[in-house]
């Protein structure tokens, strides 16, 4: 289980920095979207990954950790209004400079 987690973050991470550096403002702001989950997956991993973890606590039992799910609660809002908020910037970056691209520049096609 550990090893999907790694591949799954590693693979998510990968391809939001690919998606971020594009020189479009779409692209960007799914690479971020993309690296916002994989940062949810780690903080969720970093808890360590119980199966049989009880949510409530008694005594004597292995109880699953409520900080990481806390953090990735906390960071799921902050990453959904981050998202509302770039989009439109971007929204409004293209009605004013009239094209999508991140640097505001028009592409040269010949």
């Amino acid at each position: 289980m550990e090893l999907l987690y790694a591949i799954t973050t590693g693979v998510l991470t990968a391809c939001g920095l690919y998606l971020t550096l594009r020189g479009r403002t779409f692209p960007v702001v799914v690479g971020l979207t993309l690296l916002s989950y994989a940062v949810n997956l780690f903080l969720f991993s970093m808890g360590g990954l119980t199966t049989d973890g009880a949510a409530l606590v008694n005594e004597g039992t292995q109880y699953a950790d409520p900080l990481p799910q806390a953090l990735v609660l906390t960071a799921i809002v902050i990453g959904f209004a981050m998202t509302a908020f770039v989009v439109i910037l971007a929204m409004r970056a293209r009605s004013e400079v009239g094209n999508d691209h991140v640097d505001g520049k028009k592409e040269d096609r010949e």
